[in-house]
């Protein structure tokens, strides 16, 4: 798999773990795009920006098994972010702190799964 490739995957993972969070509460229709992704865009936008400073895009450092926290680390920063852009963009005066507590730990839970898979599924298989 390319690096953009990776890229693109990792959007994708971040949307499915966005999408989990509706369907949990029973909000995944047409309706909820716009909430969806008052809280998606921003938490991409936070991992493209913090992912290649920590080498989330380096082959060294992908096909280590040891480096799988480091796509957690990232969430950990990310998310917050993205729960007080949420915030802001609905009016809200503060950002929900359960919220906030779920998001960073879904958000850092999926990724490191979806790096997970990545590493043993796609880099294994090529050795």
């Amino acid at each position: 798999m390319s690096r953009k490739a990776l890229a693109i995957s990792d959007a994708i993972a971040i949307a499915i773990v966005t999408a989990v969070g509706y369907i949990f509460h029973g909000d995944m229709d047409w309706s909820v795009i716009p909430r969806f992704l008052i809280i998606f865009i921003p938490l991409v936008a936070a991992w493209f920006a913090l992912a290649p400073g920590l080498g989330l895009f380096r082959m060294e450092i992908i096909s280590d098994p040891k480096q799988l926290w480091r796509p957690a680390l990232i969430m950990l920063v990310a998310a917050p972010f993205a729960a007080q852009l949420r915030a802001n963009l609905l009016g809200a005066a503060t950002v929900l702190l359960i919220f906030a507590n779920i998001l960073v730990g879904m958000s850092m839970l999926g990724m490191a799964l979806w790096r997970g898979i990545y590493l043993f599924f796609f880099l294994k298989r090529k050795k």
